[in-house]
């Protein structure tokens, strides 16, 4: 699903009257499986009314799965990452080793960064780098661990980091330490 506004932008538009009414609408265009609202106003010289666009599709073409073995499988049915819409979704990426599907060690400090290594290896397979990534999520079984991952994580992301959440959770896959999951910009 995807929203686009326009409001400053001059778009094609078409002049639509109804007595003494004039009205001045975008023209918009709806696809397969898509819907679009366009809001009128009165006619005026200067300026075209704002348009704002609800697309929704179901056509699995917009969005390609990406798989490398260069970093561990996805643990259940999903994807590693998918592309869509010029962006990428990295799925939550642990520190395993992806030649043996076992955690580096116990350490946050080794898990961390393994699971940036393993990311690293996704979004090369996605013909994305680290300075594409637009946002991170990290999950850590211990918030106390927040100045050791900033460490590691300062390293991969040293300018014009990344937008980023970062939570305490109950519990991770496999009793991990840290989970990371990323979107970029392609």
């Amino acid at each position: 699903m995807a929203w686009t506004a326009a409001g400053s932008f001059r778009l094609p538009s078409i002049g639509i009257g109804c007595g003494n009414l004039r009205f001045k609408v975008p023209i918009a265009a709806a696809g397969l499986g898509g819907a679009s609202w366009a809001r009128s106003r009165l006619w005026r010289r200067s300026g075209t009314a704002p348009l704002a666009s609800l697309s929704v599709s179901n056509e699995t073409s917009i969005k390609e799965a990406v798989l490398t073995d260069k970093a561990p499988a996805a643990l259940g049915p999903y994807s590693q990452a998918i592309k869509a819409n010029n962006l990428l979704f990295v799925s939550g990426v642990l520190g395993l080793l992806p030649e043996t599907g076992k955690f580096i060690s116990e350490s946050v400090e080794e898990q961390t960064d393994q699971v940036l290594k393993n990311m690293g290896e996704i979004l090369k397979a996605s013909g994305a780098s680290y300075s594409s990534v637009v946002k991170t999520t990290i999950m850590l079984a211990d918030l106390k661990d927040f100045k050791k991952v900033n460490e590691i994580y300062a390293k991969y992301f040293p300018s014009i980091a990344p937008a980023r959440s970062t939570y305490q959770v109950a519990a991770l896959p496999m009793d991990a330490r840290i989970e990371i999951e990323c979107i970029a910009a392609l």
